[in-house]
């Protein structure tokens, strides 16, 4: 009777500790998801989980999440803050950037290190990111001219794209893609004459607009004279 009670007992031990050991791996062992990684820093120096699981111990570890989901940022461009191509024109331009933390060890510690949480507010992580791609748009827009960008637009994307993408790197993200949504110059009424860059395109559009309408006269004319001719005859 003894032996069997004893049996029991053990039996009823050894269930326990199972059941504490699967709690304690519940608890303790921390997995990553397909959206999000995590960076275990603490006792054993750095461990970065992309794919996978960690044990996390309280106290002696810690833990930053990092999102792995591609963000789109959408980067609008008019009005007073249009870009002045190289031609002195303001252009009226919306891209679209596509960014993420690639799943890359280093890419993902930098990003844990500079960014931290941030990666995983996509509003946040727009404040860090979108000054930088506007200021790439008026690097390259700089350089082109209005036509050219509109003839060109692949060169255009591209060289932003390598502009942004550098830019970005030292936080750990990677651009994937940029996209022009719409492209067109910005409205006269805009245009400041007291600036030097709107003055000399000011000076060139109303020349432009002023040639056509020449253009546009002269032909009206011929036409009319060479109706009126050929009704004479």
């Amino acid at each position: 009777m003894t032996k069997g009670a004893d049996i029991i007992a053990a039996i009823i031990l050894l269930a326990l500790a199972i059941a504490i050991i699967v709690y304690l791996l519940h608890w303790l062992y921390r997995r990553s998801s397909k959206e999000v990684s995590f960076v275990r820093t603490g006792m054993l120096g750095e461990k970065v989980v992309i794919s996978g699981g960690a044990f996390v111990l309280p106290i002696i570890h810690n833990i930053t999440q990092v999102g792995m989901r591609t963000l789109s940022i959408t980067i609008k461009r008019g009005g007073d803050k249009s870009l002045i191509t190289k031609d002195r024109m303001r252009a009226e331009l919306v891209t679209e950037f596509f960014t993420k933390v690639p799943p890359d060890p280093r890419a993902v510690s930098t990003a844990a290190q500079t960014l931290g949480n941030r990666t995983l507010d996509p509003e946040h992580l727009r404040e860090v990111v979108q000054g930088r791609f506007a200021d790439a748009l008026g690097e390259v827009a700089a350089k082109m001219t209005l036509d050219e960008i509109q003839e060109n637009r692949g060169a255009f994307v591209k060289q932003v794209g390598t502009i942004a993408n550098e830019s970005i790197g030292h936080t750990g993200l990677a651009l994937e893609t940029v996209s022009i949504i719409s492209l067109d110059q910005t409205p006269i009424e805009q245009f400041n004459p007291a600036n030097t860059f709107d003055s000399q395109g000011l000076t060139q559009l109303t020349e432009q607009i002023e040639s056509r309408k020449k253009k546009r006269n002269d032909i009206t004319q011929d036409t009319k004279i060479s109706i009126e001719n050929k009704n004479l005859e």
